[in-house]
C-alpha cells in the first residue's frame, strides 16, 4: 500500500458510529477499541481520542488512544487491544503509528503504550520493535487467556469440556439454578456481589456508577449481557459478557458465599456460551489466566490438576483451574510495548512509583 495515498482523520472528524462499525468489521477489532469503551473509561478519569487512516474515503486503519493525566500534568497515552490495522502491511503500520504518536505528543504525553490484540510471536515482536517500541514489563490487560471455539455445535462444545464440568453444568440445572438476563434494576444487587467477591478474592471493584454506565452503553445495542444465576429467587452469582464482531469476552464475574455447591458459575458460563453463539460469535474469550501457563513456564495440565505448588499462591490460579475445564485453547498475546516520548516525564513517573512503593502508612491512617 502506498502510504502517500492515505489520509488522516482526527478525532473531531471521525463519526463515532462509523468508527465503531469499522472496529466491529475488522479482523483485529476489539471491544476495548470502540468509542463506547472510550466513553466508559471517561467516567473514571480517562480521556479518549481516535485517529484513523482512510484510503479512497474508506477507513483502513486506526486507533483509540486513552489518556490518563499524572499528578505533574503529563498524561500517559495508552492504546488498549490496538491499533486496529492489517499487521501484514508495514507501510500502513508506519503511517498509523506516526499519526498515533503525533496525537500523543500534541497532548505532551510522556509515554505511549500499545497492547495489540495479537498472538505472541517473534515476528510480531520484531515488527513492534521496528516501529520504535520496546517490550514492557507493565501490562494492563491479561497477557494470557483461554479461547473457546464456538464454530462447532453446542453438543460438541459441551463434549470438549472435562467430564466434571459437564456434570456441574447439568447439576446446576437439576438443583434448580436458573440463569436470566439482568436488567438495570439488578445492578445494585450485582454490585453487592462484586464487593463480596472482591473482598473474598482480594481484587479491586469498580463503582456502581461505572457498571451502570457500562450497562447503559453496551446492553441496549446488544453488545453486552448481564447474566444472573438464581435459585428460588436468591441471587447466587453473575457475569458480564461483551461481544463485538465474531468474538465474545467474559470481562466481569461475581459470586456470593452461599450455595456455591449448586455450581452457579458453571451454569453462567454455559449460558454465556449459548448467548455468544446465538449472536454469531466464533470465539469466546475467558479473559485472563496466569501468564506462567501462557508462557509455558508451568504445564497447564499439571497446574490444573494441582500437581505444582503454584496454586497455593492464590490470585489467578484458582481462576485458571475453573477456566481450563471448559475445553478451550490457551492463548498468549504479544503483550505491552512502550515508546518513551519524554525522558523527564518518565523519570518523574518512576520517582512517583518508587515513593508510592516505599510509603509507610501512618498508624490508624487510610
Amino acid at each position: 500500500m502506498d502510504s502517500t495515498s492515505l489520509s488522516v482523520l482526527t478525532h473531531t472528524q471521525l463519526d463515532p458510529a462509523a468508527w465503531d462499525a469499522f472496529v466491529a468489521s475488522h479482523a483485529h477489532g476489539h471491544v476495548l477499541q470502540t468509542q463506547r469503551w472510550g466513553d466508559l473509561k471517561a467516567r473514571v478519569g480517562w480521556q479518549a481520542e481516535r485517529v484513523a487512516l482512510t484510503l479512497g474515503g474508506a477507513m483502513v486503519a486506526g486507533a483509540q488512544i486513552l489518556y490518563r493525566r499524572t499528578p505533574w500534568g503529563q498524561p500517559f497515552a495508552y492504546v488498549p487491544k490496538g491499533p486496529v490495522m492489517d499487521w501484514e502491511q508495514p507501510a500502513l503500520g508506519a503511517a498509523l503509528f506516526k499519526a498515533i504518536e503525533q496525537c500523543a505528543r500534541r497532548r505532551h504525553s510522556y509515554l505511549l503504550k500499545v497492547e495489540p490484540d495479537l498472538p505472541d510471536s517473534q515476528v510480531m515482536a520484531r515488527r513492534l520493535a521496528d516501529y520504535g517500541f520496546a517490550a514492557s514489563a507493565q501490562t494492563v490487560q491479561p497477557r494470557s487467556t483461554v479461547h473457546l471455539d464456538l464454530t462447532a455445535g453446542l453438543d460438541e462444545i459441551l463434549a470438549r469440556m472435562k467430564q466434571k464440568w459437564r456434570y456441574n453444568i447439568r447439576l446446576a440445572g437439576r438443583k434448580g439454578v436458573t440463569v436470566r438476563a439482568g436488567t438495570r434494576a439488578d445492578l445494585p444487587a450485582f454490585q453487592r456481589l462484586m464487593q463480596t467477591t472482591g473482598a473474598r478474592d482480594h481484587f479491586g471493584v469498580h463503582s456502581q456508577a461505572y457498571y451502570a454506565a457500562a450497562f447503559d452503553l453496551f446492553t441496549p445495542p446488544g453488545l453486552a449481557s448481564w447474566l444472573l444465576a438464581e435459585n428460588h429467587g436468591e441471587l447466587l452469582a453473575g457475569i458480564v459478557v461483551f461481544t463485538l464482531g465474531r468474538t465474545a469476552w467474559y470481562l466481569w464475574g461475581a459470586s456470593g458465599d452461599s450455595q456455591r455447591n449448586l455450581m452457579p458459575n458453571h451454569a453462567l458460563q454455559w449460558a454465556a456460551i449459548e448467548w455468544a453463539k446465538a449472536r454469531g460469535c466464533t470465539v469466546y474469550d475467558l479473559w485472563g489466566i496466569p501468564d506462567e501457563v501462557g508462557a509455558g513456564q508451568i504445564s497447564a495440565e499439571d497446574e490444573a490438576d494441582g500437581a505444582t505448588d503454584a496454586g497455593a499462591q492464590g490470585g489467578l490460579w484458582g481462576v485458571w483451574r475453573f477456566k481450563q475445564g471448559f475445553g478451550g485453547q490457551v492463548v498468549r498475546y504479544v503483550g505491552a510495548w512502550d515508546k518513551v516520548l519524554s525522558r523527564p516525564g518518565l523519570w518523574l513517573y518512576r520517582l512517583a512509583a518508587e515513593i508510592k512503593r516505599r510509603a509507610v502508612p501512618l498508624p490508624g491512617g487510610a
